[in-house]
């Protein structure tokens, strides 16, 4: 996921063509307060069109409670091609609800077809606290996002290494999971594909978040080999699934493979990973 500022038309334009298998165009933290109308200006000024084919968009719009939340979920649902928003700093269900109502009295105006939904950004104390409550009605809630800079000075916390932030990252991964969301790591807060990059990819990755932010394009190539599914994954999977299939039909709920007892949860992560790669392919 490839965050870029609504600024510029030009950056937007070569995000949209950069490989990311999302765009965020950030309306929020990377817009000045005197640059809010003109951002959603060039957002309602993008030519969709110009591309045969397009990543998923989503927009970041500014909080709940904000002078400029209701005029950015305007703009995004006057935006065909944007299938998300993403809210920041949600703290409870009321704010995400706050979002949806909005959306749907705003795409029944414009006659939309299609729903837009939301990616709760957790990035404050109050936030990480009230997880339980923002995915208690999921709705048009699709998706988890930990941000860590505005995380960090909730907590009054300096920055340092990837490992201060495990409790925060397993409590978002924790309730995503318990109410059927994706989970999203933020952004390495470095622009270079550098060893610190890595490590902080590679972590997420192993915890089994879906994706990552990232704030530069560089940074993509280290990112889709982090979370992408590879041949080798692929071909163990279906082996998995085919062993166990001939297991059950002798009677065998769990068998040996490799030196390894697999049985149906072997089987559940090995769908996920097919299903992952089916997804990609797309």
């Amino acid at each position: 996921m490839l965050c870029v500022p609504a600024t510029d038309a030009h950056r937007i334009a070569k995000a949209l063509t950069s490989g990311a298998d999302e765009v965020v165009i950030d309306l929020e933290d990377a817009v000045p307060v005197s640059a809010k109308g003109s951002a959603r200006e060039v957002l309602a000024g993008i030519a969709w069109g110009s591309w045969e084919s397009l990543p998923a968009v989503a927009v970041r719009v500014n909080a709940a409670g904000t002078p400029w939340c209701h005029r950015d979920l305007e703009a995004v649902v006057s935006a065909e091609p944007v299938t998300s928003v993403v809210l920041p700093k949600v703290e409870s269900r009321e704010d995400v609800g706050f979002a949806e109502r909005l959306l749907g009295g705003l795409e029944a105006e414009v006659g939309r077809p299609h729903r837009i939904a939301v990616q709760a950004l957790v990035e404050t104390a109050a936030g990480l606290a009230g997880l339980a409550d923002i995915v208690s009605k999921p709705d048009r809630l699709s998706t988890l996002l930990i941000g860590y800079a505005d995380l960090a000075t909730s907590l009054g916390r300096r920055a340092g290494s990837d490992e201060q932030w495990l409790p925060a990252r397993e409590l978002v991964l924790w309730h995503a999971r318990s109410a059927g969301l994706a989970a999203v790591d933020g952004p390495h807060l470095g622009v270079h594909d550098d060893e610190p990059f890595r490590r902080d990819v590679a972590g997420a990755a192993a915890l089994g978040f879906d994706a990552k932010w990232a704030i530069h394009p560089r940074q993509l190539t280290a990112l889709e080999l982090a979370f992408g599914v590879t041949d080798d994954q692929i071909a163990h999977a279906e082996r998995v699934l085919h062993v166990l299939e001939k297991a059950e039909g002798d009677g065998r709920g769990a068998v040996e493979m490799d030196g390894q007892l697999i049985d149906e949860a072997m089987a559940l992560a090995a769908r996920r990973v097919l299903a992952k790669a089916r997804r990609d392919a797309s």
